[in-house]
């Protein structure tokens, strides 16, 4: 029961791993049901996209009996995910009184029970001042909602471990999963934060550099671009030869008295090391580049836009996608699960129309009768499937 990107992405997951997962929302859709970006039947692609594989049901979130009824599909369930905090009738210890050993998690924006999203939240965090190129003097927020997703994930691990651990002991569990939390876990984790700590220093801005290694963007004579990056001695050599500035670097190490076998001084010097680079990239095509590096045992890849990943082989001819048809949007090559269970990704399914299995859920799952269910679809307390572009 939960909007956005951490708890819907959360629920997918775990539906792709098997589990029957229900998205409750409140009649007309949540605040993310039609998110951009939309598809030009109408259909909002955020929304499917996060919401593949659930069923879907609808109730009136502030009425009585929709609580009521919404309730006892929790208690049914056993496991509730939702970033619907302060609520009480969903809460912990309401529910709990229902269902002793309920699963209850609650992703928060901040641990303290204080408002946060993924943009607010990485503000804070130290990343943007990080991130963008070397001078830059405003902050420079991630594309990609990085903690939202590692959320996401850290939220559906954290389910699955309940689950298990209620078959071994018949407990239940309270688990609160906040958004600051999981970014600043990461940046301890990573050691930024340690380095501050302990060195008293911030990491500074290197652009498309490699922090602690050589790693570097190059343009190509006819304006692509690649990323190259050198993690060991035999990688750095390639690059060298490949570039034929072989007995360039080692002039250049005896000139600055420095070994360039230590990854730590090929960081150091990056700057004029790249500099000896940057001609043989801007001399040659990016056709006969990708000949050249592929030869190599260098790391390297051509940045791509999203549309032209999307029509690479790494999405037409990768068997983690299959095609799907999704009203409001077509139909078009969808992701499944990343991991492969014995050699096979579990494959996309559609994202359901909203409340499209209200009245199945509730005669499945809780035991009603046609007459029950028509009685709160009448009195408004549920409704029924609504296309994703109405």
């Amino acid at each position: 029961m939960a909007s956005f990107v951490a708890v819907p992405l959360a629920g997918m997951t775990l539906a792709q791993l098997g589990a029957d997962v229900v998205r409750i929302d409140p009649i007309g859709g949540a605040a993310d049901y039609r998110r951009w970006p939309l598809a030009e039947a109408g259909g909002s692609i955020y929304w499917t996209g996060l919401n593949k594989g659930k069923r879907s049901v609808v109730a009136d979130l502030r009425a009585p009996e929709g609580q009521h009824v919404v309730q006892r599909l929790i208690a049914d369930a056993g496991v509730l995910l939702t970033n619907m905090a302060g609520r009480q009738w969903h809460s912990y210890d309401t529910l709990s009184e229902q269902r002793p050993d309920l699963i209850h998690l609650e992703v928060l924006g901040r641990s303290d029970g204080s408002t946060g999203v993924d943009y607010t939240v990485n503000a804070a965090s130290g990343f943007p001042l990080v991130t963008g190129p070397s001078g830059h003097g405003a902050p420079v927020n991630h594309v990609l909602p990085a903690w939202d997703v590692a959320c996401g994930l850290h939220a559906a691990l954290a389910v699955t471990a309940a689950v298990h651990r209620r078959e071994r002991t018949g407990d239940g569990c309270r688990i609160s999963l906040a958004l600051e939390d999981v970014a600043l876990g990461t940046a301890s984790t990573l050691g930024f934060l340690t380095e501050a700590i302990v060195n008293g220093t911030d990491r500074p801005r290197i652009g498309n550099a490699v922090y602690g290694q050589y790693g570097q963007s190059f343009p190509s004579a006819d304006g692509a671009w690649f990323m190259v990056v050198t993690l060991t001695d035999r990688h750095f050599r390639d690059l060298a030869q490949l570039t034929g500035m072989t007995e360039a670097v080692a002039a250049l190490g005896r000139a600055l008295d420095v070994d360039f076998t230590d990854e730590g001084q090929r960081y150091r010097h990056r700057d004029v090391l790249t500099g000896l680079f940057t001609g043989w990239f801007a001399r040659h095509s990016a056709a006969e580049i990708e000949a050249a590096l592929a030869g190599t045992a260098l790391l390297w890849d051509r940045y791509r836009s999203f549309a032209e990943a999307a029509d690479s082989p790494r999405v037409r001819a990768n068997p983690m996608f299959a095609t799907v048809h999704q009203d409001g949007v077509g139909e078009y090559p969808a992701a499944g699960l990343p991991a492969a269970l014995d050699g096979v990704h579990p494959p996309a399914t559609a994202a359901p129309a909203l409340g499209g299995h209200t009245v199945e859920v509730l005669r499945d799952r809780l035991g009603m009768t046609v007459a029950e269910i028509d009685r709160l679809i009448e009195s408004h307390s549920v409704a029924t499937g609504m296309t994703p572009e109405g």
